[in-house]
């Protein structure tokens, strides 16, 4: 008997008869997170749905080295090897600090531009690096736990 009801309900749901509003009506809308990251202020700001949550300064690249535009977390690296100098990942000397979210600029793989730690933490609110976005470690740590990959990343002027 227990089947039977249950078919029914079914069958009513799909068929869209008797009254029933649709399946989502009550659900929550699921939650937006991105980020925007504005060069000027030297600020990343983490948005749920248009909610301002959080803000961190930030590194961004001298002159016009950090891309401007629409992109998306490509990846996320925990103690990021750093290849250019053969410094491994989570050695007080490699520049890429705890953590690193690669952006999905064009042609780049998500492993030329991206946001993560510094073992420069006095260069946190200037244009200093050569593109990427710099932060504080426990901060990008905090970053990295919260921000999924396919968040969208906008970097403005």
């Amino acid at each position: 008997m227990r089947q039977a009801a249950a078919f029914a309900l079914i069958f009513v749901l799909v068929m869209g008869g008797g009254g029933v509003p649709p399946a989502t009506a009550g659900v929550p809308e699921e939650e937006t997170v991105s980020i925007l990251i504005d060069k000027s202020s030297h600020v990343l700001t983490v948005f749920v749905n248009e909610d301002r949550l959080y803000s961190f300064q930030v590194a961004t690249g001298k002159g016009n080295r950090t891309p401007v535009g629409e992109f998306k977390i490509a990846n996320k690296l925990k103690n990021p090897w750093y290849n250019k100098k053969n410094i491994p990942g989570g050695h007080h000397t490699n520049p890429f600090g705890t953590r690193w979210l690669g952006l999905d600029v064009p042609n780049t793989g998500g492993y030329k531009y991206g946001i993560h730690g510094t073992n420069n933490p006095y260069s946190i609110g200037r244009s200093a690096s050569s593109g990427c976005i710099r932060m504080y470690n426990k901060n990008v740590e905090w970053l990295y736990e919260h921000i999924p990959v396919g968040t969208k990343v906008l970097i403005q002027e």
